[in-house]
């Protein structure tokens, strides 16, 4: 199972645990019937009160997650996690009330002369979160900025492993929002199994794919529609016409952020064989330059014992079966106590290994040498959906045609990662890694419902077609399906 959420197989929580999420859930259920449409000052309320809370907090938010995992780069928590969240509400502040706007919709004006369509977005009412560790400030507070936005109320539930931030969740956010408006709760034991039971409005769940099908199982009892953000093995692609050097440097820094434990990092890179040794030789200089020592502050840790375990072992498991190592910082591969390792290519991994298997989820970057472009792309589309693509080329014809030959939840051209933190694209998976939407307006979109409203004129242009059905109702049904 993916590392980035508790086991699936926990057992389920007891009757407390049971009874204290559906109060909460229906402590929410009665404020939203209350007042089922806030305005927008009211969400602008919430959205700076949002921001109020990250501010005010900054510096004890970043000390919580460097506690969950043992050292978080403090800089990548600024950049990863709180610049995104306060640059989104900032955005979604700016845009809402055009968002808020009622749609006009085209009217049949031969069946209905006279009558108005409109479309009115309006609040699905309580939304649930399940939040996964890797990025617990970015995908707590981007997602709350869209859910306050359309006007709901929100329950949010926090991985084992980010036992620190949650109790700063838990014991902060009252002071900025009562509970029938926003609460949070810890991971102590199922109560994500009891947590993805509850009969939501909508149910926004981040993290692995296998645990996703059983979040949208117990969802679809209730028939509570899903938001599935999963992950995969996202490829970047190399092709000949793009410097390598330019390349290595832009795909090394998204690898290593977070020490690869980002859903949407480059899981493994495809490019010309000819090329492989000089980006091993530009990854050698550029990992020793940013990284001079794997004990470095900027360099960050592992999650938990188990991620440690599994991404080494699948590092011998590479070696075991024939792939060549390649160690980007010098002196140990990696120390258990600190749960640190050492940055490492893997060069042509069997494609049975585990790290061509399942999302690496780690500081380990497998390259696999082509020939011809086409088998690159026949390479990738034999696997599931990827949640994201990162192509690398000069050409706008060959970025053109990979475009609309590899499918993917996103992409970005010459880079990697960064179409997940513009606000006006939406972020969202496609088949095994994910289904819907959200950030931005796509975000206001998912979490309200597009209400269609028809207006019908003072005198009905339906009277013609009124039983009993005479010669003018003949007529009328004539021209209309002539």
């Amino acid at each position: 199972m993916d590392a980035r959420l508790e086991d699936s197989a926990t057992p389920i929580a007891g009757d407390g645990v049971r009874s204290g999420l559906q109060a909460a859930l229906e402590l929410q259920r009665r404020a939203y019937g209350r007042d089922p449409v806030p305005t927008y000052r009211q969400r602008i309320t919430d959205l700076r009160t949002l921001a109020r809370f990250i501010r005010e907090n900054r510096d004890d938010l970043v000390a919580a997650v460097n506690d969950d995992y043992g050292c978080r780069s403090r800089h990548e928590t600024l950049l990863g996690e709180v610049v995104p969240v306060l640059d989104g509400i900032k955005y979604t502040r700016h845009h809402l009330r055009g968002w808020m706007r009622r749609q006009r919709r085209g009217v049949d004006l031969l069946l209905f002369p006279g009558a108005r369509n409109r479309v009115i977005p309006q609040p699905l009412g309580v939304v649930g979160m399940i939040v996964p560790w890797n990025f617990p400030i970015n995908l707590t507070f981007v997602a709350l900025t869209s859910v306050f936005a359309a006007g709901n109320r929100a329950l949010v539930k926090l991985s084992e492993n980010s036992r620190h931030f949650a109790a700063l969740l838990i014991e902060r956010l009252p002071r900025y929002f009562p509970a029938d408006k926003l609460a949070v709760f810890d991971e102590t034991g199922g109560v994500g199994v009891e947590f993805s039971q509850l009969r939501f409005d909508h149910l926004l769940f981040t993290g692995s794919t296998q645990t996703g099908r059983s979040v949208m199982a117990a969802a679809a009892a209730n028939l509570v529609p899903v938001t599935l953000e999963l992950g995969g093995k996202s490829p970047a692609l190399l092709c000949d016409d793009f410097p390598v050097r330019n390349a290595a440097e832009r795909i090394l820094f998204v690898k290593l952020m977070n020490a690869g434990q980002i859903c949407t990092t480059v899981d493994y890179l495809l490019m010309p064989n000819a090329a492989i040794d000089e980006f091993v030789t530009s990854a050698r200089a550029i990992v020793a330059h940013r990284y001079p020592r794997l004990a470095s502050p900027d360099y960050t840790s592992i999650i938990d014992a188990r991620a440690f375990a599994r991404i080494t072992h699948a590092l011998e498991d590479a070696r075991a079966r024939g792939a060549t190592l390649v160690q980007l910082i010098p002196g140990d591969a990696w120390d258990e106590a600190t749960r640190k390792i050492s940055p490492h290519l893997v060069l042509n991994p069997p494609a049975d290994s585990e790290l061509m298997q399942r999302e690496i989820f780690g500081p380990v970057l497998p390259v696999i040498g082509y020939q011809r472009l086409a088998d690159a792309v026949a390479f990738i589309n034999e696997r599931p959906r990827p949640l994201a693509f990162y192509p690398f080329s000069r050409s706008r014809k060959t970025i053109a045609d990979l475009l609309r030959m590899v499918m993917s939840g996103g992409v970005s051209v010459n880079d990697a990662l960064w179409h997940v933190g513009q606000h006006d694209l939406p972020f969202g998976g496609v088949g095994a890694s994910g289904m819907g939407h959200y950030h931005g307006r796509d975000g206001f979109l998912t979490f309200s419902k597009l209400r269609p409203v028809f207006y019908q004129a003072p005198v009905s242009g339906m009277r013609a077609l009124w039983p009993p059905f005479g010669a003018l109702a003949d007529k009328v049904l004539d021209f209309l399906t002539r």
